[in-house]
């Protein structure tokens, strides 16, 4: 039942990286180059005037000169001189301050024609907490799927935790690491996950996140209904968002059986035998379908979010789907308290 690194983590680190770089390849277009670079700070004549020649010889072409560097390097003062050097010249200049492409909300930003800068009290606020579910059911893996629910959530979980971290989001594993903004939150969240000892519950237990936190909770979910009721409602006590993601493996779907089979029930050893497997698929079936309706009901009345995600699917569509609903029930909420960050008008 342990998650050493020598197989699970082995699998999931290396898994998880190449999902994340795919998601980040993807949303490439977002990125902000610049066609100058200050990386020294200018003093007050030579580097302004180094631009003024270069900008008034022709060297410079383009009608737009960007120049980026650290804070507190005198990019301002550079530009501010220029300007005025400009004017005297009878030359026509605009000088435009903006915000480092860091401190730009990514995601939010994708979602309308605007950009939007975050708020240092919003990036402390905003949470998300990852629980991939590491319980005896989730080693299952059936000759229909591409690895076990547990290689597969731990993969999910790695690569959408790396992704949230670039756009400057802070995560974190429930009762297990705190959140972090770290590059290598990867590798915190697998070393807390291999030297974690206890028993390794199919839900977080006794964890109630903060308001405006967020919860991605990766599991079969084939606990009783009652006790899932009873864990959602503790997630959500404090007023935090939520995404149910239950991973299954095909044959938990399908019910592919014939002839005398033996079932074990991986949580408490119980078995039970079929002398016609094929027989109980149509009550399997509906035992299903009812069991994911009510988790549907419990997720729509907390305002949670519910989604299936097979073992034979790629990872990458999960992880797609998950990191455009991050964020999207705390924009709602946070229109009646503040706002989300500052809202910058967008050129055509």
């Amino acid at each position: 039942m342990g998650c050493s690194s020598g197989s699970v983590s082995a699998h999931a680190l290396k898994a998880c990286r190449t999902e994340a770089s795919r998601r980040r390849s993807s949303s490439s277009g977002r990125s902000v180059s610049s066609s100058a670079r200050a990386r020294s700070g200018p003093s007050a004549g030579s580097a302004g005037s180094a631009l003024i020649r270069f900008r008034i010889a022709g060297a410079i072409a383009a009608p737009v000169v960007l120049i980026g560097g650290d804070p507190g390097i005198g990019k301002s003062t550079l530009l501010l001189q220029a300007a005025a050097a400009f004017a005297r010249r009878g030359v026509q200049a605009v000088y435009v301050s903006g915000e480092e492409a860091r401190r730009i909300d990514w995601r939010r930003s994708a979602r309308d024609d605007n950009l939007y800068v975050r708020e240092q009290e919003w990036e402390a606020a905003h949470t998300i907490w990852i629980w991939p579910d590491r319980s005896p059911s989730m080693h299952f893996q059936s000759k229909l799927a591409r690895e076990t629910k547990l290689d597969r959530a731990l993969t999910i979980a790695f690569a959408l935790a790396e992704v949230l971290v670039e756009a400057g989001e802070r995560v974190g594993l429930p009762g297990l690491t705190r959140p972090t903004g770290s590059r290598a939150v990867i590798d915190r969240m697998a070393e807390a996950i291999i030297h974690d000892p206890r028993e390794r519950p199919s839900l977080p237990v006794g964890f109630a996140p903060a308001m405006l936190s967020e919860v991605v909770v990766l599991s079969d979910l084939w606990s009783p209904i009652a006790d899932i009721r009873a864990t959602l409602t503790q997630l959500s006590a404090n007023g935090s968002q939520g995404h149910l993601v239950q991973v299954v493996d095909p044959a938990e779907e399908t019910f592919p059986y014939s002839g005398r089979i033996e079932f074990t029930e991986p949580e408490t050893g119980a078995q039970i035998t079929a002398g016609r497997a094929e027989n109980w698929r149509a009550d399997y079936k509906a035992r299903l379908q009812q069991h994911r309706a009510e988790l549907a009901a419990e997720a729509k009345r907390l305002g949670w979010s519910f989604t299936i995600h097979r073992t034979d699917r790629q990872a990458s569509e999960r992880l797609l789907a998950l990191h455009s609903r991050i964020g999207e029930g705390n924009d709602a909420a946070m229109s009646n308290r503040r706002p989300h960050g500052i809202q910058l008008g967008r050129s055509a």
